[in-house]
């Protein structure tokens, strides 16, 4: 449904007092995200499979857009599988394209036809926080191999080693006492002056231009199909999983105070945004758990900090041009590597009210008035030991699948055959020797006994 009129004066008024009361958590808030961002959008625009400009223009329209609708820090960030095959394979601006079109075609079909809230009320809560504790673990792992284990104490450069690593891993947890300190903020502050004196150092030469030209692209049909089969196949659990209804279990989770995006209004914006921006070369783009947990984790409270963010977008893009990407690729994947680390943390954490607060243990509860059982709310139920072990299982088993394969798809499928077989009842002629052999032990048992007992 879109929304009413007194729903975006509340989400207004929710994203100004926000931003009135912790300016410069909104600030460092809206800068959570760029450990996921910054990695894969440079190497997109250096091996020429999107267009910089563009995608710097229509990310920030949607952040501003999806921050004032909604009123949360809802992330904008690249669609990973498909940014990793783009990158692997040296994609095209048309082949990058039609693969970020063919997902959001039938996520927007998934989404207005209603098939995605179905899909939503029958994926059961330990999967869906296996999903969200798995990408947070992937993004940890990510760090570690991608980031920091390359580095030495006095290597690749002064101002990029295992040294400023140490430094920014003790300023955050520093910073966990004091959470007022804007963290990201300062450190990606610091990251920019690093940068300028990586870049100064290479000489490598940088113009900025007023808005690069932007390219209309129009893949083939022929495009379409190759794509569709080897990128957007293995985007489509990925977005759905964790970029789609992750997202609003999580954010309910983090902001309860805020209302909760539905499925569909989730769904529908990551189409939308897609169906227009690919077209001009940018980045194929979806909302994602990990990077709203970073947001929040960083101080974000509100939609005024991708609001900020999207303006930030709009002014490089038009302002900053190709320039920008020589400074983004010096980044010091030092502090990039701590940033990542933070926001993996903080989304595997969604794991621990599993058995504790998760959605699905709220329970409509009544009250007894003059004999009659009247509407009381919402209670808490406590789940029995039993239950406790064969939930968690459910989660594990879904975190192993996904870490074991790289793939939210394989953890998805184990975590639900594993709930399934957890949930299925044995033939009964599997309960009728159950019940003879239970039987059978017990006569055992008792005859035992007896010849054990004084007298026999």
């Amino acid at each position: 449904m879109p929304p009413t009129l007194s729903h975006l004066r509340r989400i207004t008024q929710h994203n100004y007092t926000s931003f009135k009361n912790a300016p410069f958590a909104e600030l460092s808030g809206s800068l959570g995200d760029l450990g996921t961002l910054l990695p894969l959008l440079v190497a997109m625009t250096l091996s020429r499979s999107i267009n910089l400009p563009s995608t710097l223009i229509f990310t920030g329209l949607a952040n501003i857009i999806t921050g004032a609708l909604f009123g949360i820090p809802l992330p904008v960030q690249p669609m990973k599988a498909i940014a990793s095959i783009a990158i692997a394979r040296s994609y095209t601006l048309q082949e990058t394209a039609a693969a970020g079109l063919g997902v959001a075609a039938v996520v927007f079909v998934i989404s207005v036809t209603g098939l995605l809230q179905w899909v939503t009320r029958i994926v059961p809560i330990p999967v869906v926080k296996g999903i969200q504790v798995g990408a947070g673990l992937s993004l940890v792992l990510s760090a570690g191999e991608k980031l920091l284990k390359p580095l030495g104490w006095t290597k690749p450069s002064p101002v990029d080693n295992l040294c400023w690593a140490i430094g920014a891993a003790l300023a955050l947890l520093a910073c966990t006492r004091a959470p007022r300190v804007p963290y990201a903020l300062l450190i990606f502050v610091l990251g920019l002056v690093f940068a300028g004196v990586q870049l100064h150092a290479a000489s490598v030469a940088s113009e900025s231009t007023i808005i690069s030209s932007i390219p209309i692209v129009v893949p083939s049909w022929a495009t379409f199909g190759r794509t569709f089969v080897t990128a957007s196949l293995g985007q489509l659990p990925l977005t759905t999983l964790n970029s789609i209804i992750a997202v609003t279990h999580l954010s309910a989770d983090l902001l309860p105070h805020v209302p909760v995006p539905s499925v569909t209004e989730i769904g529908t914006s990551v189409a939308l945004m897609n169906l227009v921006s690919c077209w001009f070369g940018a980045m194929p783009a979806c909302h994602g758990s990990g990077g709203l947990a970073a947001q929040h984790r960083f101080g974000a409270r509100s939609g005024a900090s991708v609001i900020i963010l999207g303006f930030a977008k709009l002014f490089l893009g038009i302002f900053g041009g190709e320039a920008f990407v020589g400074l983004l690729a010096q980044f010091p994947k030092s502090l990039l590597g701590v940033m990542v680390l933070a926001a993996g943390v903080e989304l595997a954490k969604v794991g621990e009210s599993l058995n504790a607060g998760a959605r699905d243990l709220w329970e409509e509860a009544e009250m007894e008035a003059a004999g009659a059982p009247l509407p009381f709310g919402k209670i808490l139920r406590e789940p029995d030991e039993r239950e406790r072990r064969e939930r968690w299982a459910v989660m594990m088993v879904t975190v192993a699948g996904l870490l074991a394969f790289r793939n939210d798809a394989v953890g998805f499928l184990a975590g639900m055959l594993w709930h399934w077989g957890l949930r299925a009842k044995a033939p009964e002629w599997v309960q009728r020797f159950r019940e003879r052999r239970r039987d059978g032990l017990r006569g055992s048992l008792r005859e035992e006994t007896q010849r054990l007992l004084p007298g026999h």
